[in-house]
């Protein structure tokens, strides 16, 4: 079966973590983010907003967030990302995803400051020209991360589609509080995460990084069809 060009892009997209210094201009962010706004909502609430940085702006909430990391500043996690306790099956899928990029990075397993300084990399939206912040109505109710997910979905495709990279940086919610002082959020919204957005560096290694999917009969069932 030959692939489409909706999965050619879905197989092509991947989380880069290194970018070059080329600018984005306002209008392909513009266009980027309204092509996310596209997504299926449910009753067409359309939760969520995008807050695009570049410049002197993005420098600054990047200077705020390494102090915070480099003065030990108590991280502030105003929703559960992943499950607590974490079960063996997705610990290891965790463990895997970690091992294949510091692997491209040679950064070896016991190598703790390593990994911390590549870590802390997501503060710097891996030196991006742009980033984003996304938050999310306090008052939405659960299904409404859903929607934004799909948002976010087809903000990743349409970059991916306009030969740009992206990652997301959920890490940003640990500041959630930092980035809400520093950039002047209104009180009504929740930091969700953020994304980095620019021409991908094609010459690092972090950017060969790939991580396994799950065999289709490990997540679907099929009943009533025929053959």
């Amino acid at each position: 079966m030959t692939a489409t060009g909706l999965e050619c892009l879905l197989r092509a997209r991947r989380s880069i973590r290194a970018f070059d210094a080329t600018p984005v201009p306002r209008p392909d962010v513009a266009r980027i983010l309204t092509a996310a706004r596209l997504a299926p909502s449910g009753a067409n609430l359309q939760p969520g907003r995008f807050h695009a940085l570049s410049g002197a702006p993005l420098e600054r909430l990047k200077s705020a967030l390494l102090d915070a990391v480099a003065t030990g500043r108590e991280p502030v996690s105003e929703f559960s990302y992943f499950p607590d306790p974490m079960a063996a099956a997705l610990k290891a899928k965790q463990r895997a995803a970690g091992y294949a990029l510091y692997s491209a990075l040679g950064i070896e397993r016991r190598d703790i400051a390593g990994r911390k300084a590549q870590f802390d990399r997501n503060y710097r939206f891996f030196d991006a020209p742009v980033g984003i912040v996304v938050t999310i109505q306090r008052d939405m109710g659960k299904g409404c991360f859903m929607d934004l997910g799909m948002s976010l979905m087809a903000l990743f495709l349409a970059a991916e589609d306009m030969g740009y990279g992206t990652s997301g940086i959920g890490a940003l919610g640990n500041y959630g509080d930092l980035t809400h002082e520093v950039m002047g959020l209104p009180e009504d919204e929740l930091v969700v995460c953020g994304i980095a957005l620019g021409r991908p560096d094609a010459s690092a290694s972090v950017n060969t990084v790939r991580t396994e999917r799950d065999a289709l009969e490990d997540f679907a069932r099929f009943e009533g069809f025929d053959g």
